[in-house]
């Protein structure tokens, strides 16, 4: 392979994983411009070295160091996939590194016309499906899609009040057989005078008319300033 081929087919890499780096980067996330423009470049000068080093086809055989890129990829792809509470987060960001690294070997491999195909669908994918998605977010869940929920319900009180709340919160949740205690715990609040109650409920269907009943119960229990609850997380079917 001649240096200027070499060339080329790295520039076309780089460029496309500039391309969707650049997106990446326009909205922020974890990896952007220049990981996924290495991504790319990895990849393909890996693919280069294997068609270098072989001599009797024309671009060698890349297909062996390609299935090394598909493994070596994921476990970058894990590293920006983060659990924040009950949400998984960076899924997106995952595939499209490798999506990069897809990019970059096809054009390591000389499918330069492929490579940038690819590199535009990666990119209408991003651009053209989001709105699609967040209407598809704000569809609103069915009860009988819900499968289980997990819920957090906060309590703030006086302090003389706080072992009295937590029994009654407790019989709330033995009450249903639907609920269950995941956590319970107090934490700090302003002075030693109030405390926190902080309680992590799981649900086997959907029970938000149960957690807004029990928290206007709790409301107007004397000593209690605070009462709130709040979806983390919803499994449907």
């Amino acid at each position: 392979m001649g240096i200027e081929d070499f060339a080329i087919r790295m520039f076309v890499a780089v460029l496309l994983g500039i391309a969707i780096g650049f997106e990446r980067q326009w909205r922020q996330r974890s990896a952007g411009l220049r990981t996924n423009t290495l991504v790319s470049a990895g990849s393909a000068a890996f693919v280069l070295l294997s068609a270098s080093l072989t001599a009797d086809t024309v671009i060698g055989d890349p297909s062996r160091v390609a299935g090394q890129i598909v493994t070596g990829i994921g476990f970058l792809g894990a590293g920006v996939i983060m659990k924040d509470g009950f949400t998984v987060r960076g899924l997106n960001t995952a595939a499209t590194i490798w999506c990069s690294a897809a990019v970059g070997a096809l054009a390591g491999a000389g499918l330069l016309i492929e490579s940038a195909i690819t590199a535009f669908f990666i990119l209408f994918i991003h651009v053209s499906l989001r709105p699609f998605g967040n209407i598809l977010d704000r569809r609103p869940i069915q009860n009988d899609e819900v499968r289980s929920v997990y819920y957090a319900f906060e309590i703030r009180c006086k302090a003389d009040v706080e072992n009295h709340i937590r029994v009654l919160l407790l019989q709330f949740i033995n009450q249903d057989d639907e609920l269950s205690l995941r956590l319970l715990k107090s934490v700090d609040d302003e002075s030693p005078a109030k405390a926190a109650i902080v309680a992590e409920i799981f649900a086997n269907r959907s029970k938000d008319e149960a957690l807004e009943k029990a928290s206007a119960r709790f409301t107007v229990i004397p000593g209690v300033t605070h009462v709130s609850w709040e979806v983390k997380e919803r499994e449907t079917d």
